[in-house]
C-alpha cells in the first residue's frame, strides 16, 4: 500500500516544510505551465527513519525552488522486496508526465541481472536526474560475537538481518558467503534500517550490510573505540575516507572470475539515493529536472540541510548516473550466471 507523506505536515517524523518562495524566477514555457500549482510526487521503497527517508525530505525541501513552476512536493513510501516492489511500479504503472519521481534501491543494476523474473525493469531504460551520494556497502557485527578482522568469520555463524533478496542487505552477506566461505545465516523480511539496528541492539541479529553513510548517520557512536559493533569489510568502488583499516573485498578476492563479480556487486555505490523517472516522460520536462536536481545538489542550504540530519552530498549528474549503468549492465552472460550461482544458489 502507498503510504503517503506531505511535507510540512508530518514535521513531527523529521521532514521539513517546503519553502514556498521560488529561489530562481519560474519560465514562462510549456514546463513551467506544466508544473505550477501541481503536486510532484516521489516514490521511495523503505521506511522514514533510514537514508532514503533523509534523502527524500531534502529534496522535497529544495527540489521545488528549481522546477519551473515551483511544484508541491508528496513522498509516497511503497515498502516491500528490498526495494523492488517501488522499482516495478515505477517502471510499469507510474505515470510518464514527470509529475512522477523514484528514489531507487541501490542494488537496481545487480537486482535486474541477479533476479530477472523478480526485477521486472530495465534499470537503464529509467531517465536518471542525478544522484546525491555514493556509499560503499559496509557488513558490520556486533563487537561481542568476537569478530574482530574478516578471517574470524571462517567456519563461524552469523545471523544478518535483511529487507528482501534485491537488496544489498542480503546480496553482499550472500556474496561472501560464496566467494568467502562465510557462513551468514540471512533473515529477510525487515522493513527498512531502522527495524535492522533495533535486531541487532536486542541480540536478533548479530549483525547487517548497510551502506556506511547509513551507518555513520544514524549509529555512529558504535564505531568508536570499544563500541557496540565493528565493520568488518566493505564493498565498493574505493575505499571509504573514514574506514582506511576496513579491507575492500576486492583486495581479498584473488582470481580474475571473483575480482570480476565483486566489480559487478559493487556498482550500487554510484546508484541510489538519487532520483529517476520511468521511460517516457518529455525530454524537456527531463531536461529540466535534471537542471533542477543539479541545481539544488549544489545548493549551500541543502548542503547545510544534509550535515543537520548527518548524511552527505558527493553527486553525480542525471548524464554520469545514466552512462554509470549503462557500463554496470554491459556483464557477459557467463558472469551474470556464475554470481546466480554463488550468491542465489541458482
Amino acid at each position: 500500500m502507498l503510504k503517503a507523506l506531505k511535507y510540512g505536515a508530518l514535521a513531527a517524523f523529521g521532514f521539513a516544510a517546503i519553502s514556498a518562495t521560488p529561489a530562481t524566477p519560474a519560465k514562462a514555457d510549456a514546463v513551467s505551465d506544466f508544473y505550477k500549482g501541481r503536486t510532484v510526487r516521489i516514490t521511495q521503497g523503505f521506511s522514514v527513519g533510514g537514508t532514503y527517508g533523509r534523502y527524500a525530505a531534502m529534496f522535497g525541501q529544495f527540489l521545488p525552488r528549481y522546477i519551473p513552476g515551483n511544484p508541491t512536493v508528496i513522498a509516497q513510501r511503497m515498502p516491500g522486496a528490498g526495494g523492488l516492489k517501488a522499482a516495478n511500479y515505477a517502471f510499469n504503472a507510474m505515470p510518464k508526465d514527470g509529475s512522477h519521481l523514484l528514489e531507487p534501491l541501490d542494488s537496481l543494476v545487480i537486482a535486474q541481472l541477479l533476479r530477472p523474473k523478480a526485477a521486472k525493469f530495465k534499470a537503464n531504460e529509467f531517465t536518471w536526474l542525478g544522484n546525491a551520494i555514493q556509499s560503499n556497502a559496509v557488513i558490520v557485527i556486533r563487537s561481542d560475537k568476537g569478530i574482530n578482522k574478516l578471517s574470524d568469520l571462517k567456519g563461524k555463524v552469523i545471523n544478518m538481518a535483511a529487507s528482501g533478496k534485491g537488496s544489498q542487505t542480503f546480496l553482499m552477506p550472500a556474496l561472501l558467503n560464496g566467494l568467502y566461505g562465510a557462513k551468514f545465516k540471512i533473515t529477510t523480511g525487515y522493513r527498512g534500517s531502522s527495524p535492522m539496528r533495533l535486531a541487532m541492539e536486542k541480540g536478533e541479529a548479530d549483525g547487517i550490510s548497510l551502506t556506511w553513510l547509513a551507518w555513520r548517520s544514524a549509529v555512529p557512536q558504535w564505531f568508536k573505540p570499544g563500541g557496540f559493533a565493528k565493520a568488518i569489510v566493505q564493498i565498493g568502488v574505493e575505499k571509504e575516507k573514514e574506514l582506511p583499516n576496513v579491507p575492500m573485498f576486492s583486495d581479498v578476492v584473488t582470481s580474475k572470475e571473483d575480482k570480476q563479480i565483486v566489480a559487478f556487486m559493487a556498482s550500487m555505490g554510484p546508484v541510489g539515493r538519487g532520483l529517476v523517472v520511468p521511460p517516457g516522460v518529455p525530454a524537456d520536462r527531463v531536461a529540466a529536472l535534471r537542471k533542477a536536481f543539479s541545481q539544488m545538489v549544489a545548493d549551500p542550504e541543502f548542503i547545510a540541510e544534509a550535515t543537520k540530519r548527518r548524511v552527505r552530498v558527493n553527486a553525480l549528474s542525471g548524464e554520469e548516473v545514466q552512462k554509470f549503468v549503462s557500463e554496470a549492465l554491459k556483464v557477459s552472460p557467463e558472469l551474470v550466471k556464475r554470481a546466480q550461482k554463488l550468491i542465489l544458489g541458482k
